[in-house]
């Protein structure tokens, strides 16, 4: 009895123990007895043991793997039955790369073959994942339903870019549903659908109508698609909604060995200026032997038209191999597109290699790229050669030498050439590097100077440096200047961090020039501009530097560009007038000798807006002396704006000339001016000079106000002129002249044909006039009747005068005179009224100033004896 128990007790504690061992071994024992059914280099690995409890079985994790390759992963995955099967997966990622290795399978006996026989094993079940992933295609991932019996079998996919809807009864799948989001910000691709499968599911269905429609991008058009076929041939057929022209016909047929593409056509009319279009040809052999044992070949070609005539590139492909592991497809490009007035030509040899989730394209020697033609209406495109052999594209990046040769020419501006060379390695914008440096030269022919262009730099990562520039004219002739080798360098190399959370831009340039001269002969001195960039990028940066010329300046810059707009400020600061003596032509004679100069100028410039300006700048106790003349005491302000074209003088105050004192062979003294207004000027905006005053041959010249555009004149007044001051300083040898003089002078600057109009001059006091007895003498000597009179005019005591004065804008000047006065000869007098009428061009008078030529001729021709009644020693009239 004691045996029996004992023998009880230990089958009790086996059949506990047993299953507690069994499970917590599962993660040893399961994945072994698992690999029985499993293909031949498959395997599972459970990283946690699963759990039972008492309505599920819960795996924790779950990894199938081929080879060393994981295929796919299971987390969180629960199989129970609350009424079918259900089995509920938390998350499924699948690996596309390892579905490559997976081996070949082979028929197991006794299997079901028919889709009908597939159908009526499934048991009624659900299978629910709640977020499959299928890399690299991370976009597409989504929320997988599936419904199972063995009448009808239903699937949903809800992701944020897909939405999938479809069942399948017997042969039959109906798409209810399918809408996917290929672009981001534009309407989803949407498609429904109804296929016939085959008997035996190891190919396509063997009937089937699908139609779609969505939008393409640029221009917002929709597009409507239907893919119908019977049996083993079918055709795809895009169209423009509208149209009437078929984007894309694709006639295809299906056999078990081959699918074959032949004759298809296609057009793309959106592309500005370029409408394209061309036929489509593809086969692909061994299609169900799966992508790796596909050979593909075929062969496209795209017809262009332009100004320069009709071009057509046609791009072969293969026969090669597309594999997830390792792609093998030769690929050529060869013809010329036409756009326009411009022509490319290539000749593109490559191969395309690696795996299609990370393909490489290699252009093989003999790649060239050429292009010829007019980009705009004036620049003419001798050539460009962009040789690409040895370059690989790939998702790193650009790797190889790249090259680039520009020639081209412009009607007016002249010709130049451009040379590029350069090294990537797995250059990406802001990823890996690209080592280069460039050089040309060319003609400038507006400024008939010759220019060249050299330096190098490098793009790592996101750092844009520039380590070397340089680049200038031998000269520039522009109208009266020439500049003599004016030439940009770099003081400091130009970075350009492009670091997202921390960008920056730092640098320094120098443009410098000898010496600058002008027709008239002056010259400014070898001049230098240093100025430096600091900010984020080349659109928005600040800039400081300073311009001198020798002693002149320096003139400080500082400002910055925001993308949109320059704006900035300088500053000239107080400095001696004498150092801009080397800008005066050696011909003036004109010799600096003080005074100091200063200003402030603040700037803008924008798209739209143009150059505006406004600061204001001043000259103090400024002189200059020549051999003639001199001016002292020189004061100037000038207060300005510039905006659209327009000149705002005198913004805060008018514009003030102030000058001491003009010596030449009148002395001026205490010249006096103010302007205010707008230049060029309109009625809205007219330009005034005003209080106009200076002291001169002992009185004054001044005006109120001149404005233009005139309406009328502007009054000159002369108030008490000494005669004797004017004629001392023309120094005439045949009469001189003594008191005062007055009048006023009607001044038009815009009128059609007068400059002073009815102007008049009077003598508010007593004159004399004496002439000179020599020229007196030869008048009576030369005619007895007109020295008779003339002797009365020896010597004049005026009392009263009145002159009219009328100047046109041709120069012709014509003074009406009457004067009356008492003439005195040896000891006797005469009244004598003198009516005096002379027309002269003030601009040949300016030249000759020979006023008493002149009056002696008058005289001659019209001096005349006294009348009968005279006396001796009584008073005598002279009419």
């Amino acid at each position: 009895m004691k045996g029996t128990w004992k023998a009880a007790i230990a089958l009790l504690l086996l059949l506990i123990l047993l299953p507690l061992t069994l499970l917590l071994t599962l993660t040893h024992w399961v994945p072994t007895l698992a690999g029985i059914w499993l293909p031949a280099g498959t395997r599972i690995a459970l990283d946690q043991s699963p759990r039972i409890t008492r309505n599920a079985l819960h795996i924790p994790a779950l990894r199938y793997l081929v080879g060393d390759c994981q295929l796919a992963q299971v987390n969180d995955a629960e199989l129970s039955h609350p009424s079918r099967w259900r089995l509920h997966i938390g998350a499924l990622d699948i690996n596309s790369v390892c579905l490559s290795k997976l081996p070949e399978s082979t028929p197991t006996p006794g299997a079901p073959r028919s889709l009908a026989e597939w159908q009526s094993m499934l048991p009624n079940s659900w299978l629910t994942i709640d977020q499959l992933r299928l890399s690299p295609w991370e976009k597409w991932q989504g929320k997988l339903a599936v419904s199972l019996t063995p009448s009808m079998q239903e699937l949903s996919y809800n992701g944020d870019a897909v939405d999938l809807q479809a069942n399948l009864k017997g042969q039959k799948l109906t798409v209810k549903r399918f809408e996917a989001q290929v672009q981001d910000d534009k309407p989803p691709i949407k498609l429904v659908g109804e296929f016939t499968l085959p008997l035996v599911p190891d190919g396509l269905p063997v009937n089937g109508h699908v139609v779609s429609t969505f939008q393409v991008p640029n221009p917002s058009t929709l597009v409507d698609a239907e893919l119908e076929w019977r049996e083993n041939q079918g055709q795809l057929l895009m169209m423009e909604r509208g149209n009437t022209e078929p984007l894309l016909d694709v006639p295809w047929e299906l056999t078990r060995e081959r699918l074959t593409i032949s004759d298809g056509r296609w057009n793309w009319p959106w592309l500005e200026g370029i409408p394209l279009s061309g036929r489509l040809g593809l086969k692909v052999d061994n299609w169900q032997q799966g992508l790796d044992k596909m050979l593909i070949s075929g062969r496209l070609n795209v017809l262009t038209h332009g100004v320069a005539g009709k071009g057509n590139a046609v791009l072969t492909i293969g026969p090669g191999r597309l594999s997830m592991d390792n792609s093998a497809m030769p690929l050529q490009l060869t013809g010329e597109a036409k756009y326009d007035s411009l022509v490319l030509y290539a000749i593109l040899p490559a191969q395309l290699s690696g795996p299609l989730t990370d393909p490489k394209l290699g252009f093989e020697p003999g790649s060239l790229l050429r292009s010829r033609g007019r980009i705009i209406d004036s620049l003419n495109i001798d050539e460009i050669r962009w040789p690409l052999a040895g370059v690989h594209l790939s998702r790193e990046g650009v790797d190889g030498r790249l090259q680039a040769i520009l020639r081209a020419h412009e009607q007016e501006m002249g010709d130049f050439s451009l040379h590029l060379d350069g090294q990537a390695d797995n250059f990406l914008p802001d990823t890996g590097s690209w080592r280069w440096r460039y050089w040309g030269d060319g003609h400038f022919t507006p400024m008939q100077a010759r220019w060249d262009v050299k330096g190098e730099g490098e793009w790592r990562d996101s750092a844009i440096v520039l380590n070397s520039l340089s680049t200038g004219f031998d000269q520039l002739k522009y109208g009266t200047m020439t500049v003599n080798q004016p030439r940009l360098v770099l003081d400091q190399p130009i970075h350009w961090v492009r670091n997202e959370p921390h960008p920056s831009l730092t640098g320094a340039l120098s443009l410098d020039a000898g010496e600058t001269h002008f027709s008239g002969g002056s010259l400014l001195p070898p001049s230098t501009l240093k100025f430096s960039v600091d900010g984020r990028d080349p659109t928005w940066f600040q800039f400081k530097g300073d311009l001198r010329a020798h002693a002149i300046g320096p003139v400080r810059v500082t400002g910055r560009w925001d993308g949109e707009r320059l704006r900035g400020q300088a500053w000239w600061p107080k400095q001696s007038l004498t150092v801009f003596q080397p800008l005066v032509p050696p011909d003036w004679k004109m010799n600096l000798r003080d005074g100091s100069l200063y200003a402030q100028v603040a700037f803008s410039a924008a798209p739209g807006q143009g150059f505006e300006a406004g600061g204001h700048g001043v000259l103090k106790g400024g002189s200059a002396w020549m051999p003639d003349n001199q001016l002292n005491g020189v004061d100037f302000a000038l207060p300005f704006r510039f905006s659209e074209g327009v000149w705002q003088l005198g913004t805060r105050g008018p514009v003030s000339l102030r000058i001491g004192e003009i010596v030449n062979q009148v002395t001026a003294q205490n010249f006096t001016a103010d302007l205010q207004g707008s230049y060029p000027w309109s009625e809205s905006n007219p330009l005034l000079l005003s209080d106009v005053n200076v002291d001169i041959l002992g009185g004054k010249l001044s005006m109120l106000q001149l404005r233009m555009p005139q309406h009328d004149p502007a009054l000159l007044r002369v108030q008490n002129i000494s005669s004797s001051e004017l004629i001392s300083a023309v120094n005439p040898k045949q009469f001189t002249m003594s008191g005062p003089v007055s009048g006023a002078l009607p001044l038009w600057l815009d009128n059609e044909k007068w400059i002073i109009k009815d102007g008049w001059l009077m003598n508010p006091g007593p004159m004399t006039l004496r002439l000179d007895k020599d020229t007196a003498d030869a008048v009576v000597e030369d005619n007895m009747v007109a020295g008779a009179a003339i002797n009365w005019l020896r010597y004049m005591e005026i009392s009263r005068s009145w002159t009219k004065i009328n100047l046109d804008n041709l120069g012709l000047l014509t003074l009406q005179s009457t004067v009356t006065g008492t003439g005195r000869v040896d000891g006797k007098s005469s009244t004598v009224n003198l009516n005096y009428t002379h027309q002269e061009n003030v601009f040949d008078l300016w030249r000759s100033l020979r006023f008493g030529d002149n009056l002696q001729a008058w005289l001659e021709q019209n001096a005349v004896l006294p009348g009968p009644g005279c006396q001796a020693g009584k008073e005598c009239k002279e009419q």
